[in-house]
């Protein structure tokens, strides 16, 4: 009870002061995470797609009080997937807003970018969720990839290939640390099964100007097309190649936006395309974490959902499950936490983030669009 001759400006003062004196876990102030990824561009429909998954998981959160009674902030920046702006403007919202993790930067050469920077690594700031299967990413201190590596997918589908008799394939990628990546992969896969790389041919990055790619596979005449593409360049791809008459069953790496894909060509059009599958698929009902997601997603209005943002949102959740073990969440303490992390399990999908020059996870899979473009699994 309040004494009498206690005025009131004095009272209000005093609850000031206890106000000022709360620790932010006390308080309810708002747990920042920051994200700096392409929103626009050519990479654009992947960089909205992760944000979105994100933010409908951050979302589900708050609505039930946030993390300890602190709702969570996704700030974002948009850096159009150039590697510099990816660098300056993480720079500038670590400044102006102290995250205490970043997640879901997409792209391999922007991820190193910041890797040599060390901007980072300086700040004790953790990259949750980092969008790219590369062994560079893979194997930085700090970045945490919550599906399996590009080495992973090829060593995987080269293995099934060999083992259906197949021995010739062609490689199409990117002219850049992601495509070169896979590259690398391709390489080594094929020296271990004995399958024959007939032909490897890149195209620029961030553009779709697949026209040598496509005569170069014409002339090789492999049985199988490996698509170590972005998903515009891929769809361009896919549409000359069948154009033109190409009989090689289409693989495409886990980075393709299957859905937009899908929506692109079409059901006939993406009819027989194959692909690898490094996250838990829509039908994988019988995961936890596949039907909340689901639940959330039919009741969310965002246009930039789609397949790839369950990828973003298995990020966040991941995230979450770190914070809630932490009672005054910073960036060094957040970053331990995770650097910790053996056994993440956000819902029948768990990830170990404490092997080193590893993915969280190492689960591949693959799948092919049917008639009507159902998912063949």
């Amino acid at each position: 009870m309040n004494h009498p001759l206690i005025s009131v400006s004095r009272r209000w003062a005093l609850g000031l002061c206890v106000a000022a004196a709360l620790p932010a876990w006390a308080s309810g102030e708002p747990i920042v995470i920051g994200q700096v990824a392409p929103m626009t561009g050519p990479q654009g429909v992947t960089g909205r797609a992760m944000n979105a998954g994100a933010k409908l998981y951050f979302d589900s959160i708050n609505a039930k009080g946030g993390v300890r009674g602190r709702p969570i902030t996704l700030v974002t920046r948009d850096d159009a997937q150039n590697p510099v702006e990816t660098v300056r403007l993480t720079k500038e919202l670590i400044a102006s807003s102290a995250p205490v993790a970043m997640i879901s930067t997409v792209g391999t050469a922007n991820l190193e970018a910041l890797v040599k920077d060390g901007i980072l690594a300086q700040r004790k700031v953790s990259m949750v969720g980092a969008v790219s299967g590369a062994a560079s990413v893979a194997q930085a201190d700090g970045m945490h990839v919550v599906k399996a590596s590009y080495h992973d997918e090829v060593a995987r589908l080269f293995t099934q290939l060999n083992q259906l008799g197949i021995k010739n394939v062609g490689l199409v990628y990117q002219d850049d640390g992601l495509g070169k990546d896979v590259l690398k992969g391709a390489e080594e896969a094929a020296r271990k099964t004995g399958i024959e790389l007939t032909a490897k041919t890149a195209y620029a990055r961030n553009t779709i100007a697949v026209e040598t790619s496509v005569s170069d596979m014409l002339k090789a005449k492999p049985q199988v097309v490996l698509l170590g593409a972005t998903t515009a360049a891929a769809v361009e791809f896919v549409k000359q190649y069948n154009t033109a008459g190409g009989t090689a069953t289409l693989y495409g790496m886990s980075i393709i936006d299957t859905e937009a894909l899908l929506k692109a060509l079409g059901p006939k059009g993406a009819r027989g395309y194959a692909f690898s599958v490094v996250l838990p698929l829509a039908q994988e009902t019988n995961r936890p974490v596949v039907r909340e997601y689901l639940a959330l997603r039919q009741a969310s209005k965002d246009p930039n959902l789609s397949a790839r943002s369950i990828e973003g949102y298995i990020a966040a959740k991941a995230l979450v499950k770190a914070l809630e073990g932490i009672s005054n969440p910073t960036a060094a303490t957040v970053t331990s936490a995770l650097d910790s992390a053996r056994s993440i399990d956000v819902g029948g999908y768990v990830l170990d983030f404490t092997q080193k020059n590893r993915t969280g996870s190492q689960y591949v899979d693959f799948a092919m669009f049917g008639a009507d473009g159902k998912i063949v699994h």
